[in-house]
């Protein structure tokens, strides 16, 4: 007996259903993408290995999909690096593509491989698969879908605005209230670390402070002891650890705590102006906080840093994220062309709407209707049927083979197709079709326009 086939781990198949649902959230934020101006681009899912070795630093580098080269590719290897097994040397002699691991640093070496093609600012829209070699987890998965959209060519932060906005309405569209967008600015914490002299231990600070939900102010102090953080230092910072109030009370506490930080005090006013003018234009149903523990990709963004968590109540991790970055093209030598981005976490979204019950009937709809199959010459009248049907954009289909009509109903049934369509020798006579509603069991005798109208 053949063996079971199955999947690689953290990849996954999608039922119908399933696809229905995620082209529900898909079509949403196109739309709200292409609403905002933003133009979509698409990359190979694969890039020379590299255009991605050394972009995400060592760990990014472990978790990247090497692809081996065709043919013999142990042909052309250093015999030396073979016997030895130094697999991190190898590599490059047997691969020399990779998948990508992102859409960022291939929209980075798309900018700057067609530079004199694009009218900056630029932006641009991209939803593509992405793969990493990752532990699988709830929510975490080695095949997944990023949505991204991304400005480069200007420093306006209004584009940072914007981009709260297109969270904003995005969520809102899909129904998905309550959602939190979090914003801290990376100036502000190497202006912390500058101001508790600290600026050669930035991660070490940040990585520490992030945990502050976690094992509380204690665990943080000790953390940050440990790393070799004096108390002076601490308690420069003390103000952090009960960091409440609104967002402008929040700005007040970082402008007096960096007051002495010329890059700190860069990064309050960014905030200030994003902040403001998001109060002032107002959101729908999301809402906007400072979190100054917020520190993703540090080595990354250089301005803004955002990101996005479900409705209280749901256990699921960040569903957006993003931020401002000053030289993404620049590790491809185009220099001095800053941007900003977001992203929206398509998988966590599916889940969350999931487990709230947010997605509509609607989206799982199939056909209208099935024509039930009496022989080839009910067939063809059907057929002629469903064909000015389909030009009306109404669904339906022919149930193929002439079998038992008990059990064309229960195929019609198990689909969750509402109506069926019987179509014998006196409806062909008379012109009419048989329709009955296979939820309340009623059926009546109708002419080809009244079907449409009870179809649409």
């Amino acid at each position: 007996m053949a063996q079971k086939p199955s999947i690689p781990k953290g990849t996954r198949d999608f039922s119908p259903a399933e696809v229905a649902k995620r082209n529900y959230i898909f079509s949403t934020i196109k739309t709200n993408f292409e609403k905002f101006g933003f133009q979509p681009i698409e990359t190979p899912s694969f890039e020379n290995s590299e255009t991605l070795m050394g972009k995400y630093g060592e760990e990014g580098d472990r978790l990247i999909f090497k692809i081996l080269n065709s043919g013999d590719y142990l042909a052309k290897a250093d015999a030396t690096l073979l016997e030895n097994r130094d697999s991190l040397k190898l590599t490059s002699h047997i691969s020399e593509k990779a998948l990508r691991y992102d859409l960022t640093v291939p929209f980075a070496r798309y900018v700057v491989q067609h530079q004199n093609e694009i009218e900056f600012p630029f932006k641009r829209y991209q939803i593509q698969p992405v793969w990493r070699a990752d532990r699988p987890q709830k929510g975490r998965f080695r095949e997944f879908y990023q949505c991204d959209a991304d400005v480069v060519g200007s420093n306006s932060l209004w584009q940072e605005v914007e981009l709260v906005q297109l969270y904003d309405s995005v969520f809102s569209q899909l129904g998905l209230g309550g959602v939190t967008i979090k914003i801290n600015n990376r100036k502000i914490l190497s202006g912390i670390a500058e101001v508790i002299g600290a600026s050669d231990k930035l991660i070490d600070f940040t990585v520490a402070l992030d945990k502050l939900d976690k094992i509380g102010e204690d665990g943080v102090k000790k953390e940050m002891l440990e790393k070799g953080i004096s108390e002076t230092a601490i308690e420069i910072v003390q103000p952090l650890f009960n960091f409440t109030g609104t967002i402008n009370e929040k700005i007040e506490k970082l402008a007096n705590l960096l007051a002495n930080s010329e890059e700190g005090m860069k990064g309050v006013n960014e905030l200030q102006f994003i902040c403001d003018n998001v109060t002032t234009l107002g959101l729908q149903t999301a809402f906007l906080d400072l979190d100054v523990t917020l520190a993703r990709g540090l080595n990354y963004y250089t301005g803004a840093i955002f990101e996005v968590a479900a409705p209280k109540g749901v256990a699921m991790g960040s569903i957006g994220g993003g931020g401002r970055y000053d030289d993404l093209t620049g590790i491809f030598g185009l220099k001095n062309m800053s941007g900003v981005g977001i992203s929206f976490g398509l998988d966590r979204i599916a889940l969350v709407m999931e487990e709230v019950g947010l997605f509509p009937e609607a989206v799982l709809a199939t056909s209208k209707a099935l024509f039930l199959n009496f022989g080839d010459k009910e067939a063809l009248y059907s057929m002629k049927a469903i064909g000015k049907l389909r030009q009306k954009g109404i669904k339906v289909e022919l149930y193929p083979d002439k079998s038992k009509i008990d059990k064309q109903f229960k195929h019609a049934d198990r689909r969750g197709i509402p109506f069926a369509v019987i179509v014998g020798e006196s409806e062909i006579e008379r012109e009419e079709f048989g329709l009955k509603n296979l939820a309340t069991g009623e059926q009546q005798k109708v002419d080809f326009a009244t079907l449409v109208t009870l179809l649409q």
